[in-house]
């Protein structure tokens, strides 16, 4: 078989699949919410440490919540950055939210940076696939 019609092939089966409904890794609703799992969207998006991943939590396209998910960050900084951070898309319209400019943390810049990152590839994510 030729490299193209090898392409066309592997492109053919990835639709289907696609299309059958199999499981996102990314995005996944429970109880009309969805949530957006950034672990392999923002596997790129790194802190001081490394990735910084959340779970961001939209119910009728209100960001409700942002959590933290495991991460390799200094806990004394990473907690600075979701008490200052992580409230402020809380209860804004997904439109809004992605529009809202958020400032770092002083003392954990990378962090924040990579935080609001995540949050901004999550929600861009969530208005795609939804």
């Amino acid at each position: 078989m030729n490299s193209k019609l090898k392409l066309f092939s592997i492109l053919g089966l990835a639709l289907c699949f696609q299309s059958a409904g199999l499981k996102d890794e990314v995005i996944t609703k429970e109880d009309g919410m969805y949530i957006v799992d950034t672990t392999t969207l923002g596997k790129n998006i790194e802190g001081y440490n490394g990735p910084t991943p959340l779970k961001i939590f939209i119910k009728k396209n209100k960001v409700v919540k942002i959590e933290a998910l495991k991460n390799q960050e200094t806990p004394k900084y990473y907690a600075r950055v979701k008490k200052a951070l992580f409230d402020k898309w809380n209860d804004k319209k997904v439109s809004d939210a992605q529009k809202l400019k958020v400032d770092c943390v002083t003392g954990a810049t990378y962090t924040s940076e990579s935080v609001i990152k995540n949050v901004q590839a999550g929600l861009e994510y969530y208005k795609k696939h939804k």
